[in-house]
């Protein structure tokens, strides 16, 4: 899986990446585990995942009581490996289902339900365990695991994560992402429960101007210097 050799830093490390969407989070955090030899998971693939559920079960994600009444039924489980990472639901891998333009425009509501988050965060602290894994999201170092030994804050500015987000689904309308990013950033740092937040002591890492392996050195960086504090 990677070059480095693992065993020359702890097996318990976390690195938290949090940030904005179309900021680089996943690409970022998959080779960050990848170079370190550690395990890789995607917390936004799990919120997604049971919203893609709830669609398909007819649940009406705009109503937060019908929501939290079914937010424990769904067995959720996330592969770690960096290189090929899965998600599946009742044995059913969903990780191209969730990437669909309806799950798309439903998964702030969805995530803002405390029930959903409460489900979700004891399958994410189950996942990472003793450690050994690098966790993205946009609570991961102010509520899933603050005690991270190394924390990132990742952004971009809007018109650099609305260009990537397009290319990644191959779209045209730039101005359209945009707009929904935007918005998605507004749900989600507004919400009561777990707001997107920069954790404290948290490095922030502005990717707007950076190539991919330029933000994974400098995170690499921080987690080898986590490593021999």
């Amino acid at each position: 899986m990677s070059n480095v050799d693992s065993t020359s830093r702890p097996g318990s490390l976390v690195i938290a990446v949090d940030g904005t969407s179309g900021s680089g989070k996943s690409s970022t955090s998959r080779g960050v585990a990848d170079r370190l030899g550690l395990r890789y998971l995607d917390t936004g693939a799990m919120f997604r995942a049971m919203t893609w559920w709830l669609l398909r079960e007819g649940v009406d994600v705009r109503d937060e009581a019908a929501v939290a009444a079914a937010a424990g039924r769904p067995a959720i489980e996330s592969g770690t490996d960096p290189l090929a990472p899965t998600i599946t639901v009742d044995g059913t891998d969903v990780s191209v289902a969730i990437r669909s333009d309806e799950v798309n425009a439903a998964v702030s509501p969805v995530s803002a339900v405390p029930e959903v988050r409460a489900r979700l965060l004891d399958l994410q602290r189950t996942v990472i365990g003793a450690g050994g894994i690098v966790v993205e999201g946009r609570d991961i170092g102010s509520v899933v695991w603050p005690q991270a030994e190394v924390k990132v804050y990742l952004s971009a500015d809007p018109d650099a994560r609305a260009q990537r987000r397009t290319a990644e689904q191959g779209g045209t309308d730039v101005a359209s992402t945009q707009q929904s990013l935007l918005e998605r950033d507004r749900i989600d740092s507004g919400r009561a429960t777990a707001p997107l937040t920069m954790a404290e002591g948290a490095v922030h890492v502005d990717s707007t101007h950076l190539t991919l392996a330029e933000v994974i050195d400098e995170i690499v960086a921080l987690a080898t210097g986590a490593d021999r504090a």
